[in-house]
């Protein structure tokens, strides 16, 4: 397959500041990554500092509304998503032979995803219509990047079944920001609820593992070579969204006690591709290893999910309160985002295909935090862990973020464009 880059405009070999923009504009991935590496700190900073301000008696503003709702709705909509638009940007004209994107088709996804993230963020320092204007921002980047994309499907004839997923989950997404704008605006909270559910289970979840199952077999077999066999098996995605649309059916009607149904069929449909991609073959190189041990969070959580349903199911008890979901949002949706972007951008920088120390410091010490968090929901002081939770959540990403900022914002080391 031809593989289309974007021209880059000449920079000097010492750019100043007037060049960063040209620099940051050179393609798609750089900017969205440059954004979502900036959000990776904001979005706990503001957590962190509401949890310990209410821990510890120190005053914090308000949020607008429900903190824990924003919480999950702007790490949800706001954090991850310029990742995942960043690489599908790049890579939807590259699965499907295309000429690649231009500035007029990502600069606005950019401008207006991220400078409404920052809006956003401010708002919830008690600054409600600051918050209504940069979720509204935040929606109309999401709706132009649903059409940059959604030509490139439509002259595709949508015949690949990846990009196709990741359209439907966009699609779910867009659907659930847009319910949390109307819940601002005044509509009924269930309307929040969903925002969240959709968030985790209709955009991150099927987006995450529809371009695990496309990556990490290739990448696998581009290191393994002739002797691995790749599974990539043609039932695994509409069996993945036959599955999260039961669970999304059973969470909205809360019959959560039901959920063992669907999550334990989840649980089992994780662990068969991660043994059938074979991890014991594929732990060098570093960043491939990092792909799977990310990829086992996500059985862990749904066991976890699962075990947490049959208790409730028999005994009417949720012991483990919200475990399961920060198994998958911080042992998976992080790490896997470790692993990936660290990829993503040692490849398109023109660095060697190697995890590096910072990487590797910050997908442990990520470990770390996601076992605090869950270790905090069966603590005696819930509110502590969290917070220390949160805070290493900083401890943890600060490196990596600092380091990616810094690729982002200069030349790629061979001098190639892009």
């Amino acid at each position: 397959m031809a593989e289309y880059v974007i021209p880059a405009p000449r920079i000097a070999d010492k750019p100043g500041l007037a060049d960063l923009p040209k620099i940051l504009a050179a393609a798609p991935h750089r900017m969205m990554f440059f954004a979502g590496a900036s959000a990776v700190l904001l979005s706990m900073l503001w957590w962190a500092c509401f949890l310990g301000a209410g821990y510890f008696g120190h005053a914090f503003p308000a949020a607008p509304v429900p903190a824990g709702w924003a919480h999950a709705v702007l790490t949800q909509y706001g954090m991850l998503p310029l990742f995942i638009f960043g690489f599908l940007l790049t890579v939807f004209p590259r699965w499907m032979g295309q000429p690649a994107l231009t500035k007029r088709h990502y600069v606005p996804v950019f401008a207006g995803m991220f400078g409404g993230y920052l809006l956003a963020h401010i708002g919830l320092l008690d600054l409600k219509p600051l918050l209504i204007v940069g979720l509204a921002m935040m929606c109309a980047g999401w709706i132009y990047a649903l059409t940059a994309l959604g030509g490139i499907l439509l002259r595709n004839g949508a015949k690949d079944r990846h990009a196709l997923s990741c359209y439907v989950a966009l699609l779910l997404g867009v659907c659930g920001l847009a319910a949390f704008l109307a819940f601002v605006l005044g509509a009924p909270p269930q309307l929040a609820t969903v925002a969240i559910k959709l968030g985790t289970f209709g955009l991150l979840l099927p987006v995450y593992f529809t371009v695990g199952h496309r990556m990490i077999p290739f990448f696998s077999a581009s290191v393994l070579g002739a002797g691995y066999r790749p599974f990539k098996p043609s039932w695994s995605l509409p069996l993945l969204w036959a599955l999260l649309l039961g669970h999304l059916v059973l969470e909205l009607t809360h019959n959560l006690d039901w959920l063992w149904l669907t999550d334990t069929s989840l649980a089992l449909l994780f662990l068969r591709h991660w043994l059938a991609w074979q991890p014991w073959k594929c732990m060098r190189p570093g960043l491939l290893a990092a792909l799977y041990l990310a990829f086992a969070w996500l059985p862990v959580a749904f066991a976890l999910f699962a075990v947490q349903s049959l208790i409730l199911h028999f005994s009417g008890e949720f012991v483990l309160g919200r475990a399961p979901v920060h198994a998958l949002t911080i042992g998976f949706f992080g790490s896997m985002l470790v692993a990936m972007v660290t990829r993503v951008t040692q490849g398109h920088s023109g660095r060697p295909l190697q995890m590096g120390a910072i990487p590797w410091l910050t997908f442990a010490l990520l470990q770390l935090v996601a076992l605090t968090r869950i270790y905090s929901e069966v603590a005696t002081n819930m509110a502590l862990w969290q917070v220390i939770a949160a805070f290493g959540w900083l401890i943890a990403f600060t490196p990596w973020v600092l380091r990616s900022l810094w690729i982002y914002l200069t030349p790629r080391i061979d001098r190639q464009p892009g």
